[in-house]
């Protein structure tokens, strides 16, 4: 009983200093991204080449909403796969405030911060690149199928070109709308024009997932992650309490940094921001190893994943594919850095 008290208030007393700093970084989190998508939607719109560096950008900034708006916007075809993939890698979740209100991390906080981002870019234009190449093989294989097509069109449009239409038939114009997708071939193009405007504005009045109030929508975050933050506190100490130390989360995790990179990877999948929070209290509890943080980091897209299964339902295995490839490529991250911090 003394050694679970004594760990409750350790737990208590960690917890509350976090608070302060937590707070103002969430207050500062709700006043830039107080609104919904469209504005997101327009910058990338416009920036479409940069696509990678904007979207690595945003999924720096501590909040998962912005990995959530790009699984929304990729499933309506407005983001490149590229640009996805770059939020998903930048995306840190609650790691930043976190670790913000920890001095004694801040240089790691920086590092990390410009390994993701660098990481995130590169990511994005290769996986853009990869798309475009591809695109272009299949092209030149539908066009040279389609040379024997038209030959075969031209033959049976010979044997049908002396019918003619009975003159009572009327021929009714329709908007072609096959390229835009909103399924309204069958109609009028001002009925359309009408229906596609109304859908268009449908789409962009959404308000974001956040209050009205930037004050308790910060507080309601900062109450969340110290919930979260003290519970991953208090299991740990009462595991080191218990235990003498923390040789048990040691023995799991193991002091292999490519097994301890695997298994971050995986905690780093679940959507959730307590995933973020119990990575970082591992690192800073001295059990996880930088590299193994930052893989888990960049598998954690928060709950972007729920997001782009639920908006695009339509393509099951492509999701999977995404979750593999977001898992095999955080993987790669946290082996190159910890290649690179063994050579150095």
């Amino acid at each position: 009983m003394e050694i679970f008290l004594h760990s409750l208030l350790h737990a208590l007393e960690e917890t509350a200093f976090t608070i302060p700093v937590l707070y103002l970084a969430y207050l500062l989190v709700s006043y830039f991204s107080h609104n919904d998508n469209q504005r997101y939607s327009k910058i990338l719109h416009h920036t479409n080449k940069a696509g990678p560096v904007v979207g690595a950008f945003l999924g720096c900034i501590p909040q998962c909403g912005f990995s959530s708006i790009m699984s929304d916007l990729y499933s309506k075809k407005v983001v490149s796969i590229g640009t996805l993939f770059a939020v998903f890698v930048a995306t840190s979740d609650e790691a930043i405030p976190l670790m913000i209100s920890n001095p004694r991390y801040i240089k790691d906080l920086i590092f990390l911060i410009l390994i993701k981002f660098v990481y995130a870019v590169i990511v994005g234009y290769v996986i853009d690149g990869l798309v475009r190449l591809f695109s272009r093989k299949k092209i030149k294989l539908k066009e040279y199928h389609d040379k024997f097509d038209d030959v075969e069109k031209e033959e049976h449009i010979s044997l049908t070109e002396n019918s003619l239409l009975p003159n009572d038939v009327e021929v009714e114009t329709h908007c072609d709308c096959q390229d835009c997708g909103c399924g309204n071939e069958g109609q009028s193009h001002n009925h359309h024009e009408h229906n596609h405007e109304h859908e268009h504005k449908h789409e962009h009045n959404h308000t974001h997932c956040c209050a009205t109030n930037i004050f308790l929508d910060a507080l309601k975050h900062t109450a969340i992650i110290v919930a979260y933050v003290f519970v991953a506190t208090l299991i740990i100490n009462l595991i080191e309490g218990y235990s003498g130390g923390l040789e048990p989360l040691k023995t799991l995790f193991t002091s292999n940094a490519y097994l301890q990179i695997l298994i971050a990877c995986l905690i780093g999948l679940i959507p959730n921001c307590a995933a973020s929070v119990f990575l970082v209290e591992l690192y800073m509890g001295g059990v996880l190893l930088f590299p193994a943080l930052v893989a888990g980091l960049c598998a954690g897209a928060g709950v972007g994943l729920v997001i782009l299964y639920t908006r695009n339902y339509k393509k099951v295995w492509e999701n999977i594919a995404i979750t593999f490839s977001l898992y095999g490529i955080a993987v790669i991250g946290g082996i190159i850095i910890n290649l690179i911090m063994m050579l150095f």
